[in-house]
């Protein structure tokens, strides 16, 4: 193997692994947050009865959730509750919207 060659596989190397390195900063940067993605939009699973990615069935379905900004879930606003109530995004699953 040339020189130019060895240098070239070293660089791929080292730039596949810091692809790597951004992508976990990225995901530290990032929460679950409960709650806010509308029906078919949650990034993973959504609670029983669905998988993963897109199986949520409810707006704002209470046990599906979306990676937000570090920081920012529990300052989302949703839509108020039919009675009034405000609510927000939560870092833990909660019991509303969920399917029947």
């Amino acid at each position: 193997m040339s020189t130019t060659m060895k240098t070239l596989a070293i660089a791929g190397v080292i730039a596949a692994s810091m692809g790597g390195v951004a992508t976990t900063a990225d995901a530290a940067s990032k929460e679950k947050c409960y709650g806010v993605s509308l029906a078919g939009a949650n990034d993973c699973a959504a609670g029983p009865g669905t998988t993963c990615a897109g199986t949520s069935v409810t707006d704002y379905q209470g046990n599906a959730w979306t990676l937000v900004d570090a920081g920012t879930c529990a300052s989302i606003e949703l839509p108020a509750m039919a009675d009034g109530t405000a609510r927000k995004g939560s870092l833990e699953a909660q019991e509303r919207n969920l399917p029947a």
